[in-house]
């Protein structure tokens, strides 16, 4: 304790730091108290923004502000920049984000912010871009959000955002970009939004907008991009009008419900990308030859009549023609393809399956580079048709879309470049082998207007190193692929210029090429659309540098003043030292991080801490050959331990570390975590800055990879089944037998993994909590309450509703994975949830019409039951689902009714592949023969999924 002298001299000296501090603080009053009200409504689990409360936002370099670099007319710095970017940050806006009166940007992108959006940010006279997408936000988007007249970019899209759009829209004369697709927002679209005259892009897609397409789009003086599909505006017509959009690129109106003719487009000279597909449009397509510039045709599943018209033979620019499922006659025109064999960086896909198409007009020979599908067409009966059969198989999409680009064929020694520290050969260097840091970039072309990238590739290297001021050799595409909507996601890495030993990018230069993405200031470009910026990660060096420079013109009675409270500061400091080493004269030394990681090792059993190296060299340095998945958390790497151990590592990305405790406190739950059907732990690293989970490697992958499209093996019922009882086992391990009980609260095909011989475990324990103890008054709770956390599609409707945790959520989300497993859809699509579409099959006796025809033959009793259950475990009211250990009793029983096979087959899972082994029992359909050891496959497709 300090003395009564020493707390008095340090009370005098604090009063002199307050008076200096208090001419230091620069940044208006109003909008440090706004920032205090934002944080203090804000979770911020990973601590990104602790310096909030240090110093003046300003000139403290808070995280995420960026202020102007001058003294507003009042005598203060305003805010002009608040981007805080995928920190992980949940909790909701507050609505004194509004007393930002001076603010430009405000950017909440990819964090978890649930409630609604403050009506109050209408009042920020001055912004210019409001970016809220990636998040859960709820409710009716506010009529305020018209007032803001200078605003050139409304991003809210991917949120649970319901309602209709507000008429006031309407005003925001200066809008470009309006992203508001992936919501649930109703209602008719409002046809005042013509009047925006300087919209470029209109992303509606993936809504339940309803009523009618305007007319009065067709007004749209600059619109390059109409994205409406997955919406209902059933019984109503694509107006004639639209084929007056001159500047119009891409259409987009999939799945809508549309009926009528397809309009002749054929004066759009811009056009590049239509899609009318899952319509109920008829009548004939339209003759007249569209835009040269055109990629991409989707018409498939409609009710088209009629020939495939012959103008479709020259169009210079095409990928993709589908006319696939619809009432097309006469004959095919091998035209389509005659320029194929003479540009061969391309490729076209013709999908004309199921149509009444009865010849070919001209030669059947299309080149490698084309792929062509006539299955369930007339023309695949006529023989006489040399190599008719290979065009008429059912053989899987195979497009041949790269997902990895290969910048440079050099041979540099390994040794050369410490890859340990990140860095790397940049591959399109002028100079051999220079090894230097390259920038890691997360990057999505939101609506792009073709179907196929590689011949793209050259043109976007070039956009995009014009736009951040680069040259060409600075850009590696590290890898791309294609996801829904469809939305090209891709990997970059940015190098910096070779300049004798500079090797990294220096801090100025780190913010300019962020703030050229932030801040959305690349040209336009019609062919590669919106993007968006996922993630901006900084390893190694990087990610000890600086992240903000020192504002400068700061006058010198500012600077006098900040010198000052820096030194009473000091003083302070000293003083309280020399005071506390009177009176403790033994200090107590902190143990470092890496003390501390390896003393709470030491604790937990079977357990090891692995060094930063040990994960790199078991990974090959992270090479992307050796991915394998990818979560909100980070990556997932196949890596051979020194042992020749084979492991799955979890590496998390900038932006997901947990804190130190947290870390360690899930490894120690799932350390006691020991059951056959949940995923073991082997290690951990943390160190370097670095978090990573080392758990065994399950070599069959997911029961996503499984259940996809994209799968080339299938699963038969028998094996479906076990998959769900032994997933439900190490659900129940958890709920009774763990100590104390855990709940999953991530449930979901992804996180079950299957081992060699397809034994199902339950993985990914980042969302679990623990069960409620013992209250004061001696009783458990039968719920945790806490912030809503999981996937959609699989969550729990009254922990949605509650934030009211309990088992019977699980069982929830485990009753969606048994709906996957037996229809192979996805517990979301199109804007169709799978809880909903079964029930309403089941109770119209049409259950067997939406099995998963790739399960082969199965047991009708078995699969009644199996139905049963899953709906039942899908109830509303968590009272009406079944506990978890009568769903693994029911499973047991169902499995004891299952037609006796060779238990060897059952044993090495060799019965997966949709063929089902002969049985005498009546109720089974038969769909195929025996399967055989040779169907099943040694590996699976690795997936990225979308945030």
């Amino acid at each position: 304790m300090l003395g009564v002298r020493g707390r008095g001299c340090v009370f005098v000296v604090s009063c002199c730091c307050f008076m200096f501090l208090a001419v230091a603080q620069t940044t208006s009053p109003s909008e440090v108290n706004a920032l205090s009200a934002v944080k203090s409504s804000l979770n911020d689990p990973m601590k990104h923004l602790r310096n909030w409360n240090k110093g003046d936002p300003c000139k403290s370099n808070w995280t995420g502000v960026k202020c102007f670099d001058r003294i507003g007319n009042d005598g203060y710095l305003h805010v002009r920049e608040l981007q805080l970017m995928n920190l992980n940050l949940s909790g909701s806006l507050a609505p004194t984000l509004g007393q930002l009166f001076h603010l430009e940007i405000l950017d909440f992108m990819w964090n978890e912010i649930t409630g609604s959006i403050p009506k109050e940010i209408g009042n920020i006279a001055s912004l210019k871009l409001l970016l809220l997408n990636g998040n859960k936000l709820s409710g009716s988007l506010p009529e305020d959000l018209g007032y803001l007249s200078n605003l050139t970019r409304l991003q809210v899209d991917l949120n649970s955002i319901s309602g209709p759009i507000p008429k006031s829209f309407a005003s925001l004369d200066s809008l470009r970009h309006l992203h508001m697709n992936n919501n649930s927002i109703s209602g008719q679209i409002p046809s005042g939004l013509s009047k925006l005259s300087n919209l470029l892009h209109l992303l509606l897609d993936n809504n339940n907008l309803s009523g009618y397409l305007p007319p009065e789009f067709a007004s749209f003086p600059e619109l390059r991009i109409l994205q409406l599909d997955n919406n209902n505006f059933k019984g109503t017509e694509i107006p004639a009008s639209y084929a007056n959009m001159s500047r119009l690129v891409k259409l987009s109106l999939r799945n809508c419900g549309l009926q009528g003719t397809v309009p002749d487009l054929s004066r759009i000279h811009k056009l590049s990308y239509l899609d009318l597909s899952f319509n109920q449009l008829t009548g004939s397509i339209p003759s007249k030859k569209l835009s040269d510039n055109m990629t991409t045709i989707n018409l498939s599943d409609n009710h088209l009549n009629g020939s495939i018209p012959r103008s479709f033979s020259d169009l210079p620019s095409l990928q993709r023609l589908s006319l696939e499922n619809n009432f097309l006659i006469g004959s095919v025109p091998a035209n389509i393809w005659r320029n194929m064999s003479f540009n061969t960086t391309t490729r076209l896909t013709l999908d004309l399956r199921n149509n009444s198409l009865s010849s070919i007009f001209g030669d059947l020979n299309p080149p490698e580079n084309v792929t062509l599908r006539l299955q369930s067409n007339p023309i695949c009966n006529n023989t006489s048709i040399r190599n008719i059969g290979q065009f008429c198989g059912s053989e899987a999409e195979g497009d041949g879309m790269p997902e990895h680009i290969k910048n440079s064929t050099m041979i540099c020694p390994i040794q050369a470049c410490p890859v340990d520290n990140f860095f790397e050969y940049a591959p399109a260097s002028p100079v051999p082998c220079f090894c230097a840091l390259p920038l890691r970039i997360g990057y999505r072309l939101k609506s792009p207007s073709f179907s196929y990238f590689p011949p793209y590739v050259y043109p976007f290297e070039m956009y995009l190193t014009t736009s951040l001021g680069l040259d060409l050799h600075q850009l590696s595409i590290d890898s791309f692929v294609w996801e829904e909507g469809p939305r090209l996601r891709m990997y970059l890495k940015l190098f910096p210029v070779f300049n004798g030993n500079d090797t990294i990018f220096n801090t100025i230069e780190i913010q300019r090429i962020r703030g050229r993405f932030t801040s959305w200031d690349f040209n336009g470009s019609d062919l590669f659309g919106p993007y968006e910026l996922l993630n901006f990660t900084l390893l190694g060096i990087y990610s000890n540098m600086v992240s903000e420079t020192q504002r400068e013109s700061i006058s010198k009675g500012i600077l006098s003043a900040i010198i000052g409270a820096v030194a009473c500061a000091f003083m302070v400091s000293a003083i309280v030292l020399l005071l506390t080493a009177r009176n403790h004269p033994k200090f107590k030394h902190k143990l470092s991080r890496k003390n501390l990681s390896s003393k709470i090792s030491q604790k937990i059993d079977g357990v090891k801490s692995f060094t930063f190296r040990e994960m790199a060299q078991a990974t090959d340095y992270f090479n992307i050959s050796t991915q394998v998945g990818r979560g909100g958390y980070g990556k997932v790497f196949k890596g051979i331990l020194s042992d020749n151990t084979m492991v799955a590592i979890k590496r998390a990305e900038e932006g997901s570390l947990q804190g130190q405790k947290e870390f360690l406190t899930e490894i120690e739950l799932l350390s006691r975590l020991h059951h056959r059907n949940l995923v073991s732990l082997v290690g951990y690293c943390d160190e370097e800055g670095e978090q990573m989970l080392v758990y065994e490697f399950m070599l069959k992958g997911s029961l996503q990879d499984w259940l996809s499209a994209k799968a080339k093996e299938n699963l038969n019922f028998g094996m479906r089944s076990r998959i769900a009882l032994g997933s439900a086992k190490g659900i129940l391990y958890l709920h009774t037998e763990a100590q104390p009980p855990v709940f999953h609260r991530d449930i979901k095909a992804s996180n079950i993994l299957l081992d060699s011989k397809f034994t199902a475990k339950v993985a990914d324990f980042g969302l679990s909590r623990l069960a409620p103890v013992l209250d004061d008054e001696g009783n458990v709770p039968n719920h945790v309450s806490t912030v809503v956390k999981g996937t959609p599609g699989y969550l729990d409707p009254e922990y949605f509703l509650t934030h009211k945790l309990t088992d019977k959520s699980d069982v929830y989300s485990l009753g969606v994975v048994f709906l996957e497993l037996l229809t192979g859809m996805k517990p979301i699509s199109h804007g169709k949830n799978i809880v909903r579409e079964v029930n309403v099959a089941y109770q119209s006796g049409m259950m067997f019409s939406i099995i998963d025809s790739r399960m082969g033959s199965y047991p009708s009793e078995c699969v009644e039951r199996f139905v049963d259950l899953a709906l039942r475990c899908c109830q509303d009211k968590p009272e009406e689902r079944p506990s978890m250990l009568a769903v693994v009793r029911e499973l047991e029983n169902i499995l004891q009714l299952m037609p006796e096979i060779d238990s060897t087959l059952l044993e090495s899972a060799s019965i997966h592949s949709g063929k089902s082994a002969p049985s005498s029992s009546s109720n089974v359909t038969r769909l195929s023969s025996n399967a055989s050891g040779s169907d099943l496959v040694s590996d699976v497709i690795p997936t990225i999924s979308p945030r």
